[in-house]
Protein backbone atom coordinates (compact mmCIF):
# COMPACT_ATOMS: atom_id res chain seq x y z
CA UNK A 1 0.00 0.00 0.00
CA UNK A 2 1.34 3.43 -0.89
CA UNK A 3 2.49 5.52 2.10
CA UNK A 4 0.66 8.66 1.04
CA UNK A 5 -2.91 9.46 0.11
CA UNK A 6 -3.35 11.62 -2.96
CA UNK A 7 -6.18 14.14 -2.89
CA UNK A 8 -8.59 13.40 -5.73
CA UNK A 9 -11.43 15.89 -5.69
CA UNK A 10 -14.17 17.40 -3.59
CA UNK A 11 -17.88 16.74 -4.06
CA UNK A 12 -21.10 17.63 -2.32
CA UNK A 13 -21.62 13.97 -1.42
CA UNK A 14 -19.38 10.93 -1.27
CA UNK A 15 -21.28 7.63 -1.42
CA UNK A 16 -19.47 4.42 -0.47
CA UNK A 17 -20.88 1.39 -2.26
CA UNK A 18 -22.54 1.23 -5.69
CA UNK A 19 -25.03 -1.44 -4.73
CA UNK A 20 -28.81 -1.47 -4.55
CA UNK A 21 -28.95 1.63 -2.36
CA UNK A 22 -25.86 3.48 -3.58
CA UNK A 23 -26.86 3.55 -7.25
CA UNK A 24 -30.34 4.86 -6.46
CA UNK A 25 -28.94 7.47 -4.04
CA UNK A 26 -26.47 8.71 -6.64
CA UNK A 27 -29.32 9.17 -9.09
CA UNK A 28 -31.56 11.07 -6.69
CA UNK A 29 -28.87 13.30 -5.17
CA UNK A 30 -27.33 14.25 -8.51
CA UNK A 31 -30.77 15.00 -10.00
CA UNK A 32 -30.81 18.14 -7.84
CA UNK A 33 -27.57 19.37 -9.39
CA UNK A 34 -25.44 18.21 -6.47
CA UNK A 35 -22.08 16.63 -7.27
CA UNK A 36 -21.63 13.00 -6.21
CA UNK A 37 -18.58 10.75 -6.05
CA UNK A 38 -19.59 7.08 -5.92
CA UNK A 39 -16.94 4.61 -4.73
CA UNK A 40 -17.30 0.92 -5.62
CA UNK A 41 -14.82 -1.76 -4.55
CA UNK A 42 -15.82 -4.00 -7.46
CA UNK A 43 -15.77 -3.45 -11.17
CA UNK A 44 -18.18 -2.57 -13.95
CA UNK A 45 -21.25 -4.68 -14.68
CA UNK A 46 -20.10 -5.67 -18.16
CA UNK A 47 -20.49 -9.44 -17.83
CA UNK A 48 -23.33 -10.74 -20.04
CA UNK A 49 -24.16 -13.24 -17.30
CA UNK A 50 -25.21 -10.36 -15.04
CA UNK A 51 -27.88 -9.26 -17.49
CA UNK A 52 -29.02 -12.75 -18.52
CA UNK A 53 -31.37 -13.67 -15.65
CA UNK A 54 -30.39 -17.35 -15.48
CA UNK A 55 -26.80 -16.18 -15.02
CA UNK A 56 -27.47 -15.82 -11.31
CA UNK A 57 -26.57 -19.50 -10.84
CA UNK A 58 -22.99 -18.63 -11.84
CA UNK A 59 -22.80 -15.06 -10.58
CA UNK A 60 -23.48 -16.02 -6.98
CA UNK A 61 -20.34 -18.21 -7.06
CA UNK A 62 -18.15 -15.69 -8.89
CA UNK A 63 -15.17 -14.41 -6.91
CA UNK A 64 -14.94 -11.52 -9.35
CA UNK A 65 -18.52 -10.36 -8.76
CA UNK A 66 -18.94 -11.11 -5.05
CA UNK A 67 -17.34 -10.57 -1.68
CA UNK A 68 -16.21 -14.07 -0.80
CA UNK A 69 -17.41 -13.87 2.80
CA UNK A 70 -17.95 -16.87 5.05
CA UNK A 71 -19.65 -17.07 8.43
CA UNK A 72 -18.10 -18.35 11.63
CA UNK A 73 -19.34 -21.69 13.01
CA UNK A 74 -22.00 -21.16 15.64
CA UNK A 75 -23.29 -22.97 18.70
CA UNK A 76 -26.12 -24.70 16.80
CA UNK A 77 -25.03 -24.51 13.16
CA UNK A 78 -21.47 -25.65 13.76
CA UNK A 79 -19.97 -24.96 10.34
CA UNK A 80 -18.94 -22.07 8.14
CA UNK A 81 -21.38 -20.99 5.44
CA UNK A 82 -20.45 -19.05 2.33
CA UNK A 83 -22.12 -15.62 2.34
CA UNK A 84 -21.73 -13.94 -1.07
CA UNK A 85 -22.61 -10.27 -1.41
CA UNK A 86 -22.46 -8.28 -4.64
CA UNK A 87 -19.09 -6.68 -5.44
CA UNK A 88 -19.84 -5.01 -8.76
CA UNK A 89 -21.84 -2.03 -9.98
CA UNK A 90 -25.37 -2.77 -8.82
CA UNK A 91 -24.14 -4.78 -5.83
CA UNK A 92 -26.40 -7.65 -4.87
CA UNK A 93 -29.08 -6.43 -7.27
CA UNK A 94 -26.67 -7.56 -10.02
CA UNK A 95 -26.27 -11.11 -8.72
CA UNK A 96 -29.45 -11.93 -6.79
CA UNK A 97 -32.47 -14.07 -7.69
CA UNK A 98 -34.45 -10.99 -8.86
CA UNK A 99 -37.56 -11.59 -6.74
CA UNK A 100 -39.26 -8.31 -5.83
CA UNK A 101 -41.04 -8.57 -2.48
CA UNK A 102 -41.84 -5.64 -0.18
CA UNK A 103 -43.18 -7.45 2.85
CA UNK A 104 -46.28 -6.99 5.00
CA UNK A 105 -47.30 -3.78 6.70
CA UNK A 106 -46.60 -5.28 10.15
CA UNK A 107 -42.87 -5.29 9.39
CA UNK A 108 -42.70 -1.54 8.83
CA UNK A 109 -45.17 -0.65 11.55
CA UNK A 110 -42.82 -2.50 13.91
CA UNK A 111 -39.94 -0.30 12.73
CA UNK A 112 -41.94 2.83 13.57
CA UNK A 113 -43.04 1.40 16.91
CA UNK A 114 -39.38 0.81 17.81
CA UNK A 115 -38.82 4.56 17.95
CA UNK A 116 -38.39 5.38 14.27
CA UNK A 117 -40.98 7.99 13.23
CA UNK A 118 -41.65 8.15 9.52
CA UNK A 119 -41.04 4.45 8.85
CA UNK A 120 -44.54 2.97 9.24
CA UNK A 121 -46.07 1.08 6.32
CA UNK A 122 -48.31 4.00 5.32
CA UNK A 123 -45.26 6.29 5.34
CA UNK A 124 -42.88 4.06 3.35
CA UNK A 125 -45.44 2.83 0.80
CA UNK A 126 -45.24 6.08 -1.25
CA UNK A 127 -41.49 5.51 -1.63
CA UNK A 128 -42.01 1.95 -2.82
CA UNK A 129 -44.47 3.33 -5.35
CA UNK A 130 -42.17 6.13 -6.51
CA UNK A 131 -39.23 3.90 -7.39
CA UNK A 132 -41.07 1.17 -9.30
CA UNK A 133 -42.70 0.84 -12.68
CA UNK A 134 -45.03 -2.12 -12.22
CA UNK A 135 -45.83 -3.57 -15.60
CA UNK A 136 -49.06 -5.55 -15.65
CA UNK A 137 -51.86 -5.94 -13.15
CA UNK A 138 -51.82 -4.26 -9.76
CA UNK A 139 -53.83 -1.89 -7.61
CA UNK A 140 -52.46 1.62 -8.14
CA UNK A 141 -53.12 2.42 -4.49
CA UNK A 142 -50.20 0.10 -3.76
CA UNK A 143 -48.24 -0.05 -7.03
CA UNK A 144 -46.14 2.51 -8.84
CA UNK A 145 -46.26 3.03 -12.61
CA UNK A 146 -43.73 5.78 -13.30
CA UNK A 147 -40.53 4.75 -11.51
CA UNK A 148 -37.30 3.61 -13.11
CA UNK A 149 -37.22 0.07 -11.67
CA UNK A 150 -39.29 -2.15 -13.94
CA UNK A 151 -41.10 -4.96 -12.11
CA UNK A 152 -42.87 -7.64 -14.12
CA UNK A 153 -44.99 -10.71 -13.60
CA UNK A 154 -43.81 -14.19 -14.50
CA UNK A 155 -44.01 -14.67 -18.27
CA UNK A 156 -42.90 -18.32 -18.59
CA UNK A 157 -45.05 -20.93 -16.90
CA UNK A 158 -44.60 -24.60 -16.15
CA UNK A 159 -47.54 -26.94 -15.40
CA UNK A 160 -45.86 -28.07 -12.18
CA UNK A 161 -46.15 -24.52 -10.83
CA UNK A 162 -49.87 -24.56 -11.50
CA UNK A 163 -50.16 -27.97 -9.82
CA UNK A 164 -48.13 -26.76 -6.85
CA UNK A 165 -50.33 -23.70 -6.36
CA UNK A 166 -53.54 -25.71 -6.83
CA UNK A 167 -52.38 -27.95 -4.02
CA UNK A 168 -52.34 -25.05 -1.59
CA UNK A 169 -56.14 -25.20 -1.49
CA UNK A 170 -55.86 -28.63 0.15
CA UNK A 171 -53.68 -27.11 2.87
CA UNK A 172 -55.99 -24.17 3.53
CA UNK A 173 -53.54 -21.63 2.13
CA UNK A 174 -55.22 -18.83 0.13
CA UNK A 175 -54.15 -17.62 -3.29
CA UNK A 176 -52.96 -14.04 -3.74
CA UNK A 177 -52.67 -12.26 -7.07
CA UNK A 178 -50.35 -9.50 -5.78
CA UNK A 179 -48.43 -10.04 -2.55
CA UNK A 180 -47.10 -6.48 -2.91
CA UNK A 181 -50.66 -5.19 -2.76
CA UNK A 182 -53.29 -5.42 -0.06
CA UNK A 183 -53.05 -9.18 0.61
CA UNK A 184 -49.62 -10.56 1.47
CA UNK A 185 -50.44 -13.94 2.99
CA UNK A 186 -50.94 -16.82 0.58
CA UNK A 187 -49.53 -18.42 -2.56
CA UNK A 188 -48.93 -17.18 -6.08
CA UNK A 189 -46.32 -16.34 -8.68
CA UNK A 190 -43.28 -14.17 -8.05
CA UNK A 191 -42.80 -10.68 -9.41
CA UNK A 192 -39.33 -10.01 -10.72
CA UNK A 193 -36.89 -7.21 -11.55
CA UNK A 194 -36.71 -8.50 -15.12
CA UNK A 195 -37.89 -6.77 -18.28
CA UNK A 196 -37.49 -7.89 -21.87
CA UNK A 197 -35.66 -10.97 -20.67
CA UNK A 198 -32.94 -8.93 -18.93
CA UNK A 199 -32.11 -8.19 -15.31
CA UNK A 200 -33.13 -4.77 -14.03
CA UNK A 201 -30.42 -4.08 -11.47
CA UNK A 202 -29.95 -0.84 -9.57
CA UNK A 203 -27.01 -0.07 -11.85
CA UNK A 204 -29.16 -0.50 -14.96
CA UNK A 205 -32.23 1.28 -13.62
CA UNK A 206 -30.69 4.15 -11.66
CA UNK A 207 -26.95 4.52 -12.20
CA UNK A 208 -26.84 4.41 -16.01
CA UNK A 209 -29.04 7.50 -16.44
CA UNK A 210 -27.25 9.27 -13.58
CA UNK A 211 -23.83 8.77 -15.18
CA UNK A 212 -24.87 10.99 -18.06
CA UNK A 213 -24.76 13.94 -15.65
CA UNK A 214 -21.40 15.72 -15.54
CA UNK A 215 -21.54 16.09 -11.76
CA UNK A 216 -21.45 12.29 -11.20
CA UNK A 217 -18.07 10.57 -10.80
CA UNK A 218 -18.14 6.77 -10.45
CA UNK A 219 -14.87 5.20 -9.31
CA UNK A 220 -14.64 1.41 -9.56
CA UNK A 221 -11.97 -0.81 -7.98
CA UNK A 222 -11.97 1.75 -5.17
CA UNK A 223 -11.86 0.03 -1.77
CA UNK A 224 -12.83 2.43 1.02
CA UNK A 225 -10.30 2.18 3.85
CA UNK A 226 -11.34 4.94 6.24
CA UNK A 227 -13.93 7.64 6.78
CA UNK A 228 -12.02 10.85 7.48
CA UNK A 229 -13.08 13.11 10.35
CA UNK A 230 -12.34 16.61 11.50
CA UNK A 231 -13.44 16.50 15.10
CA UNK A 232 -16.81 14.76 15.02
CA UNK A 233 -17.62 15.70 11.44
CA UNK A 234 -17.06 13.31 8.53
CA UNK A 235 -15.27 15.21 5.77
CA UNK A 236 -14.20 12.56 3.30
CA UNK A 237 -13.11 9.01 2.54
CA UNK A 238 -9.72 7.43 2.05
CA UNK A 239 -9.70 4.57 -0.43
CA UNK A 240 -7.32 2.25 -2.27
CA UNK A 241 -7.57 2.13 -6.06
CA UNK A 242 -6.74 -1.10 -7.88
CA UNK A 243 -6.21 -3.72 -5.17
CA UNK A 244 -4.22 -4.14 -1.93
CA UNK A 245 -1.05 -2.70 -3.47
CA UNK A 246 -2.87 0.05 -5.31
CA UNK A 247 -2.81 3.80 -5.08
CA UNK A 248 -4.15 5.42 -1.89
CA UNK A 249 -6.39 8.41 -2.57
CA UNK A 250 -8.80 10.62 -0.66
CA UNK A 251 -11.96 12.38 -1.72
CA UNK A 252 -13.64 15.10 0.31
CA UNK A 253 -17.34 15.72 0.93
CA UNK A 254 -18.63 19.26 1.30
CA UNK A 255 -21.97 18.12 2.70
CA UNK A 256 -22.05 14.47 3.72
CA UNK A 257 -20.41 11.07 3.55
CA UNK A 258 -22.97 8.31 2.99
CA UNK A 259 -22.21 4.64 3.64
CA UNK A 260 -24.17 2.30 1.39
CA UNK A 261 -21.75 -0.61 1.53
CA UNK A 262 -24.18 -3.18 2.92
CA UNK A 263 -24.69 -5.05 6.17
CA UNK A 264 -21.17 -6.49 6.27
CA UNK A 265 -19.03 -3.68 4.93
CA UNK A 266 -20.80 -0.62 6.37
CA UNK A 267 -20.23 -1.65 10.02
CA UNK A 268 -16.73 -2.87 9.20
CA UNK A 269 -15.82 0.48 7.62
CA UNK A 270 -17.18 2.35 10.62
CA UNK A 271 -15.14 0.16 12.96
CA UNK A 272 -11.83 0.56 11.12
CA UNK A 273 -12.56 4.31 10.96
CA UNK A 274 -12.80 4.52 14.76
CA UNK A 275 -16.56 4.34 15.23
CA UNK A 276 -17.87 1.37 17.18
CA UNK A 277 -17.53 -0.55 20.45
CA UNK A 278 -14.51 0.77 22.35
CA UNK A 279 -13.15 -2.68 23.36
CA UNK A 280 -13.16 -3.80 19.73
CA UNK A 281 -11.49 -0.62 18.48
CA UNK A 282 -8.79 -0.91 21.13
CA UNK A 283 -8.18 -4.53 20.15
CA UNK A 284 -7.78 -3.43 16.54
CA UNK A 285 -5.44 -0.61 17.53
CA UNK A 286 -7.75 1.92 15.89
CA UNK A 287 -7.97 5.37 17.54
CA UNK A 288 -11.46 5.92 18.92
CA UNK A 289 -13.28 8.71 17.09
CA UNK A 290 -16.65 7.95 18.63
CA UNK A 291 -17.68 5.09 20.89
CA UNK A 292 -20.87 3.51 19.52
CA UNK A 293 -21.49 0.01 20.95
CA UNK A 294 -24.18 -0.99 18.44
CA UNK A 295 -21.97 -0.90 15.35
CA UNK A 296 -21.85 -4.45 14.00
CA UNK A 297 -24.41 -5.83 16.45
CA UNK A 298 -27.99 -7.02 15.70
CA UNK A 299 -26.98 -8.93 12.54
CA UNK A 300 -29.92 -10.96 11.22
CA UNK A 301 -30.41 -13.27 8.25
CA UNK A 302 -32.84 -15.82 6.84
CA UNK A 303 -31.64 -19.43 7.08
CA UNK A 304 -32.87 -21.68 4.28
CA UNK A 305 -33.25 -25.40 3.79
CA UNK A 306 -34.11 -27.10 0.51
CA UNK A 307 -36.58 -29.94 0.03
CA UNK A 308 -36.10 -31.88 -3.20
CA UNK A 309 -38.24 -34.52 -4.91
CA UNK A 310 -37.46 -36.71 -7.90
CA UNK A 311 -40.27 -36.76 -10.46
CA UNK A 312 -41.60 -38.89 -13.31
CA UNK A 313 -43.87 -38.43 -16.32
CA UNK A 314 -42.89 -34.76 -16.68
CA UNK A 315 -40.08 -32.63 -18.13
CA UNK A 316 -38.66 -30.04 -15.77
CA UNK A 317 -36.17 -27.22 -16.13
CA UNK A 318 -33.47 -29.84 -15.49
CA UNK A 319 -34.08 -31.19 -18.98
CA UNK A 320 -34.79 -27.87 -20.69
CA UNK A 321 -31.40 -26.36 -19.84
CA UNK A 322 -29.41 -29.34 -21.12
CA UNK A 323 -28.41 -29.93 -24.73
CA UNK A 324 -30.29 -29.79 -27.05
CA UNK A 325 -33.16 -28.16 -25.10
CA UNK A 326 -31.04 -25.19 -24.07
CA UNK A 327 -30.50 -24.31 -27.75
CA UNK A 328 -34.23 -23.89 -28.27
CA UNK A 329 -34.54 -21.88 -25.06
CA UNK A 330 -31.66 -19.64 -26.09
CA UNK A 331 -33.26 -19.00 -29.48
CA UNK A 332 -36.51 -18.03 -27.77
CA UNK A 333 -34.66 -15.64 -25.46
CA UNK A 334 -32.81 -14.01 -28.36
CA UNK A 335 -36.13 -13.38 -30.11
CA UNK A 336 -37.56 -11.74 -26.98
CA UNK A 337 -39.91 -14.60 -26.17
CA UNK A 338 -40.50 -16.16 -22.73
CA UNK A 339 -37.70 -18.61 -21.95
CA UNK A 340 -36.16 -20.43 -19.00
CA UNK A 341 -33.09 -18.23 -19.60
CA UNK A 342 -35.19 -15.22 -18.59
CA UNK A 343 -36.46 -16.64 -15.29
CA UNK A 344 -35.83 -15.47 -11.76
CA UNK A 345 -34.42 -17.90 -9.20
CA UNK A 346 -37.88 -19.10 -8.11
CA UNK A 347 -41.23 -19.08 -9.83
CA UNK A 348 -43.90 -19.58 -7.16
CA UNK A 349 -44.09 -18.46 -3.55
CA UNK A 350 -46.00 -19.23 -0.38
CA UNK A 351 -46.17 -16.99 2.69
CA UNK A 352 -47.75 -19.28 5.27
CA UNK A 353 -48.15 -20.06 8.96
CA UNK A 354 -46.11 -22.98 10.22
CA UNK A 355 -48.69 -23.90 12.85
CA UNK A 356 -52.18 -23.08 14.08
CA UNK A 357 -50.61 -21.00 16.87
CA UNK A 358 -48.96 -18.54 14.46
CA UNK A 359 -50.86 -15.24 14.35
CA UNK A 360 -49.47 -14.34 10.92
CA UNK A 361 -47.22 -15.95 8.30
CA UNK A 362 -43.91 -17.04 9.80
CA UNK A 363 -42.52 -19.08 6.88
CA UNK A 364 -41.60 -18.25 3.30
CA UNK A 365 -41.44 -20.95 0.64
CA UNK A 366 -40.10 -20.66 -2.89
CA UNK A 367 -40.86 -23.29 -5.53
CA UNK A 368 -39.17 -24.19 -8.81
CA UNK A 369 -39.66 -27.14 -11.19
CA UNK A 370 -35.91 -27.79 -11.04
CA UNK A 371 -33.36 -29.31 -8.68
CA UNK A 372 -29.65 -29.05 -8.03
CA UNK A 373 -27.21 -31.81 -7.15
CA UNK A 374 -26.60 -31.78 -3.43
CA UNK A 375 -28.51 -28.51 -3.24
CA UNK A 376 -25.58 -26.68 -4.86
CA UNK A 377 -26.88 -23.96 -7.15
CA UNK A 378 -25.58 -24.47 -10.68
CA UNK A 379 -25.28 -28.27 -10.75
CA UNK A 380 -28.50 -29.60 -12.26
CA UNK A 381 -29.68 -33.09 -11.31
CA UNK A 382 -29.70 -35.76 -14.00
CA UNK A 383 -33.38 -36.55 -13.46
CA UNK A 384 -36.60 -34.48 -13.41
CA UNK A 385 -36.92 -32.68 -10.10
CA UNK A 386 -38.68 -30.00 -8.09
CA UNK A 387 -37.47 -27.98 -5.14
CA UNK A 388 -38.90 -25.96 -2.28
CA UNK A 389 -36.70 -23.53 -0.44
CA UNK A 390 -38.05 -22.85 3.06
CA UNK A 391 -37.04 -20.39 5.75
CA UNK A 392 -38.41 -18.78 8.87
CA UNK A 393 -39.67 -15.29 8.10
CA UNK A 394 -38.76 -13.50 11.32
CA UNK A 395 -35.95 -15.29 13.17
CA UNK A 396 -35.16 -14.17 16.69
CA UNK A 397 -31.49 -15.21 16.61
CA UNK A 398 -29.08 -12.31 16.13
CA UNK A 399 -25.35 -12.10 15.61
CA UNK A 400 -22.59 -9.63 14.84
CA UNK A 401 -19.99 -8.36 12.36
CA UNK A 402 -16.57 -7.46 13.79
CA UNK A 403 -13.49 -6.27 11.93
CA UNK A 404 -10.48 -8.44 12.81
CA UNK A 405 -7.84 -5.91 11.73
CA UNK A 406 -7.63 -2.39 10.34
CA UNK A 407 -6.82 -3.81 6.89
CA UNK A 408 -9.71 -2.82 4.58
CA UNK A 409 -9.06 -5.89 2.42
CA UNK A 410 -9.36 -8.40 5.26
CA UNK A 411 -12.79 -9.98 5.67
CA UNK A 412 -14.44 -9.41 9.05
CA UNK A 413 -15.69 -11.98 11.52
CA UNK A 414 -19.33 -12.69 10.59
CA UNK A 415 -21.36 -14.57 13.21
CA UNK A 416 -25.10 -14.78 12.40
CA UNK A 417 -25.84 -17.32 15.18
CA UNK A 418 -28.28 -19.21 12.98
CA UNK A 419 -30.95 -21.12 14.97
CA UNK A 420 -29.47 -20.15 18.34
CA UNK A 421 -32.92 -19.24 19.63
CA UNK A 422 -34.93 -22.40 20.30
CA UNK A 423 -38.07 -20.68 19.03
CA UNK A 424 -36.42 -20.43 15.62
CA UNK A 425 -35.74 -24.15 15.70
CA UNK A 426 -39.36 -24.97 16.49
CA UNK A 427 -40.75 -22.76 13.72
CA UNK A 428 -38.33 -24.23 11.18
CA UNK A 429 -39.13 -27.82 12.17
CA UNK A 430 -42.84 -27.12 11.75
CA UNK A 431 -42.14 -25.24 8.54
CA UNK A 432 -40.19 -28.14 7.05
CA UNK A 433 -43.04 -30.51 7.84
CA UNK A 434 -45.48 -28.16 6.09
CA UNK A 435 -43.12 -27.88 3.12
CA UNK A 436 -43.06 -31.64 2.72
CA UNK A 437 -46.84 -31.66 2.67
CA UNK A 438 -46.76 -29.02 -0.07
CA UNK A 439 -44.80 -31.42 -2.28
CA UNK A 440 -47.22 -34.29 -1.63
CA UNK A 441 -50.63 -32.81 -2.46
CA UNK A 442 -52.97 -34.71 -4.75
CA UNK A 443 -52.04 -32.34 -7.60
CA UNK A 444 -48.34 -33.24 -7.44
CA UNK A 445 -48.61 -36.86 -6.30
CA UNK A 446 -49.04 -38.28 -9.84
CA UNK A 447 -45.60 -36.91 -10.75
CA UNK A 448 -43.84 -37.85 -7.52
CA UNK A 449 -41.21 -40.58 -7.69
CA UNK A 450 -39.44 -40.12 -4.36
CA UNK A 451 -38.28 -37.55 -1.84
CA UNK A 452 -34.54 -37.07 -2.24
CA UNK A 453 -33.87 -34.35 0.33
CA UNK A 454 -34.07 -34.76 3.26
CA UNK A 455 -35.17 -38.31 2.42
CA UNK A 456 -37.71 -40.75 3.89
CA UNK A 457 -35.55 -41.64 6.91
CA UNK A 458 -35.70 -38.08 8.27
CA UNK A 459 -38.84 -38.10 10.42
CA UNK A 460 -38.46 -37.17 14.09
CA UNK A 461 -38.06 -33.59 15.29
CA UNK A 462 -34.44 -34.30 16.20
CA UNK A 463 -33.75 -35.72 12.75
CA UNK A 464 -35.41 -32.77 11.02
CA UNK A 465 -33.45 -30.28 13.12
CA UNK A 466 -30.22 -32.17 12.48
CA UNK A 467 -30.94 -32.03 8.74
CA UNK A 468 -31.48 -28.27 8.97
CA UNK A 469 -28.27 -27.77 10.95
CA UNK A 470 -26.20 -29.82 8.50
CA UNK A 471 -27.56 -28.54 5.19
CA UNK A 472 -29.07 -25.08 5.71
CA UNK A 473 -27.58 -21.99 4.14
CA UNK A 474 -27.97 -18.25 3.93
CA UNK A 475 -30.63 -16.62 1.77
CA UNK A 476 -28.22 -13.65 1.46
CA UNK A 477 -30.63 -11.44 3.44
CA UNK A 478 -28.21 -10.05 6.05
CA UNK A 479 -29.50 -6.85 7.68
CA UNK A 480 -29.50 -4.87 10.91
CA UNK A 481 -25.82 -4.35 11.76
CA UNK A 482 -26.15 -0.53 11.84
CA UNK A 483 -29.57 -0.54 13.45
CA UNK A 484 -31.89 2.44 13.20
CA UNK A 485 -33.27 3.55 16.54
CA UNK A 486 -33.34 6.23 19.24
CA UNK A 487 -30.02 7.43 20.62
CA UNK A 488 -30.83 6.09 24.09
CA UNK A 489 -31.04 2.54 22.76
CA UNK A 490 -27.55 1.01 23.23
CA UNK A 491 -27.66 -1.16 20.10
CA UNK A 492 -28.78 1.58 17.69
CA UNK A 493 -26.36 3.25 15.29
CA UNK A 494 -28.43 5.72 13.25
CA UNK A 495 -31.49 7.82 13.97
CA UNK A 496 -34.72 7.88 11.97
CA UNK A 497 -33.03 10.27 9.52
CA UNK A 498 -30.22 7.71 9.08
CA UNK A 499 -27.62 9.99 10.70
CA UNK A 500 -24.96 8.22 12.75
CA UNK A 501 -25.53 8.99 16.42
CA UNK A 502 -23.09 11.50 17.89
CA UNK A 503 -21.44 12.46 14.60
CA UNK A 504 -22.06 15.04 11.88
CA UNK A 505 -22.04 14.70 8.13
CA UNK A 506 -22.28 10.90 8.18
CA UNK A 507 -25.21 8.64 7.34
CA UNK A 508 -25.76 4.97 6.64
CA UNK A 509 -28.31 4.20 3.92
CA UNK A 510 -28.56 0.48 3.19
CA UNK A 511 -29.98 -2.78 4.55
CA UNK A 512 -27.81 -2.55 7.66
CA UNK A 513 -30.11 0.11 9.16
CA UNK A 514 -33.15 -2.18 9.30
CA UNK A 515 -34.19 -2.48 12.96
CA UNK A 516 -35.55 -5.97 12.30
CA UNK A 517 -35.37 -8.39 9.41
CA UNK A 518 -38.34 -8.09 7.05
CA UNK A 519 -40.45 -11.21 6.69
CA UNK A 520 -39.39 -11.48 3.04
CA UNK A 521 -36.57 -10.97 0.56
CA UNK A 522 -34.64 -7.80 1.34
CA UNK A 523 -33.81 -6.24 -2.04
CA UNK A 524 -37.09 -4.31 -2.44
CA UNK A 525 -36.87 -2.86 1.11
CA UNK A 526 -33.28 -1.81 0.37
CA UNK A 527 -34.44 0.14 -2.69
CA UNK A 528 -37.09 1.82 -0.54
CA UNK A 529 -34.57 2.78 2.15
CA UNK A 530 -32.47 4.56 -0.47
CA UNK A 531 -35.51 6.27 -2.01
CA UNK A 532 -36.64 7.60 1.35
CA UNK A 533 -33.07 8.23 2.45
CA UNK A 534 -32.50 10.57 -0.48
CA UNK A 535 -35.37 12.78 0.68
CA UNK A 536 -33.97 12.77 4.22
CA UNK A 537 -30.53 13.79 2.99
CA UNK A 538 -31.88 16.53 0.73
CA UNK A 539 -34.21 17.83 3.43
CA UNK A 540 -37.26 17.68 1.20
CA UNK A 541 -40.71 17.24 2.68
CA UNK A 542 -41.68 13.57 3.08
CA UNK A 543 -44.22 12.13 0.69
CA UNK A 544 -47.74 12.11 2.19
CA UNK A 545 -48.65 8.81 3.88
CA UNK A 546 -50.64 6.39 1.75
CA UNK A 547 -54.36 6.11 2.62
CA UNK A 548 -54.14 2.47 3.72
CA UNK A 549 -55.55 1.12 6.96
Amino acid sequence: MAPEANMNGEFDYVVVGAGTAGCLLTNRLSATGASVCLLEAGGADWSPLIHLPVGYVWNVHSRRLTWNFTTEPGRVVQRSIRLPQGRVLGGSSSINGMSFVRGPREDYDAWAAAGNPGWSYAEVLPYFRRLEQKIGVGDDLYRGREGELRVTDLDWHHPLCDAFLAGMDELGIPRTSDYNGEQYEGAGFFQRTIHGGRRQSSAVSFLRPARRRPQVDVRTRAQASRVLFEGRRAVGVRYVRGGPNGRVETVRARREVILAAGSINSPKLLQISGVGPRPLLETLGVPVVHELPGVGQNLQDHYRVRLVSKLRYVRTINELVKFPGVIAQGWRWLRGKPSVLGLSASMAHVFARSSAEAVRPDMEYVFAPASFRGGIVGLIDGWPGMTIGAWQSRPLSTGHVHAISDDPFEAPCIQPNYLNDERDQRVLINGIRLGRRMLETSYLRPFLDSEQVPGPDCRSDDEVLDFARRTGETVYHVVGSCRMGPADRPDSVVDASLRVHGLEGLRVVDASIMPSLPSVNTNAPSFMIAEKGADLILGTSPLPPAPVS
